[in-house]
């Protein structure tokens, strides 16, 4: 199998199981947000754990503890991946898993924007267009509402934040899950603790199917983290674009063909309005790929001959 081809089914595979995780969340209830979302901490850490340990990989964090600036930046994500995991099992289980598919449609409009105000980059007219165009969406959807879509702004831009760190520190998936679940685990311990004395611990009181489910949330938050890393290191960036409206369209098909989710008029035209966003800057993207492999086809040519030597008499 070419490394091109196994990119894709890494790929898939991690976006299929993101957009099919509203179904496993619902699953996590009776047990509450706040215990769903330590369980995914503390699971998480143990499995990732266990799979360093088989690849003998642990000696990575003597190096890490000598970078006082990157464990900084580490400690800054794992507060992003909490408010993101947090809000989206909230969202799923308030019933609201189509408005957690809207955060993660808009998230790459967000993206741009954090490029534009964090790392002064510049944008093309289309990028421009794209954003004035996902605004508008916002706008049209906050009438619908009633109020702001907070939950999907929210998981929006904590992903969006969540991945600018992680491009700055440049941790592969594994490490950098495992330290970041590190950071979380006392709160997340510390929080199932008090809930156990509290009396309001779901974990082993409601049946052996509920409990395995939820040690399984830590096999279930990495195994699509380590597929996004092996697509990310094999494919193109545009490709792995494409694939990334993979998980809030199935997100979006499981709240409204499965639990049934109200889509009214004006909500679909809100939803309508960032696909449009999204042709747009997807469009743009692509245009500009091409052209730029056209100018390194072009430069190769001249980048060899400047290399070869001179056989001149």
């Amino acid at each position: 199998m070419t490394p091109l081809r196994l990119g894709y089914l890494y790929g898939l595979g991690a976006y299929l199981l993101w957009g099919f995780f509203p179904l496993y969340f619902k699953l996590l209830q009776p047990a509450g947000p706040l215990e769903i979302l330590a369980h995914r901490i503390v699971w998480s850490m143990v499995f990732v754990t266990l799979l360093l340990a088989a690849l003998r990989n642990i000696g990575f964090l003597r190096a890490l503890a000598r970078r006082p600036r990157a464990l900084a930046g580490i400690a800054a994500a794992a507060v992003l991946i909490a408010i993101n995991w947090g809000t989206y099992i909230y969202g799923v289980n308030s019933e609201r898993v189509v408005e957690t598919a809207l955060g993660y449609f808009i998230n790459p409009l967000v993206s741009v924007l954090l490029g534009v105000t964090v790392l002064r980059e510049r944008l093309r007219p289309a990028q421009w267009l794209a954003l004035g165009i996902g605004a508008a969406a916002v706008g049209v959807l906050t009438v619908d509402y009633g109020r702001l879509p907070w939950l999907a702004l929210t998981l929006a831009v904590s992903f969006a934040g969540y991945g600018l760190v992680k491009k700055q520190l440049g941790l592969p998936a594994a490490e950098g899950l495992f330290v970041e679940s590190a950071v979380l685990a006392l709160p997340a311990l510390g929080y199932l603790g008090w809930l156990a004395t509290a009396g309001g611990l779901r974990f082993g009181h409601v049946s052996a199917g509920h409990t395995a489910l939820l040690v399984l949330a830590g096999a279930a938050t990495a195994i699509p983290l380590l597929f996004f890393a092996g697509a990310a290191n094999r494919l193109p960036l545009t490709a792995l674009g494409m694939l990334q409206y993979v998980a809030p369209i199935l997100q979006l098909g499981c709240g409204v063909l499965i639990f049934h989710e109200p889509m009214p008029p004006a909500r679909l035209a809100g939803f309508a309005l960032v696909w449009l966003a999204l042709v747009v800057f997807t469009t743009d993207a692509l245009r500009h790929a091409r052209a730029a492999h056209r100018a390194r086809r072009a430069a190769a040519p001249a980048d060899l001959a400047l290399a070869a030597p001179d056989s001149s008499p």
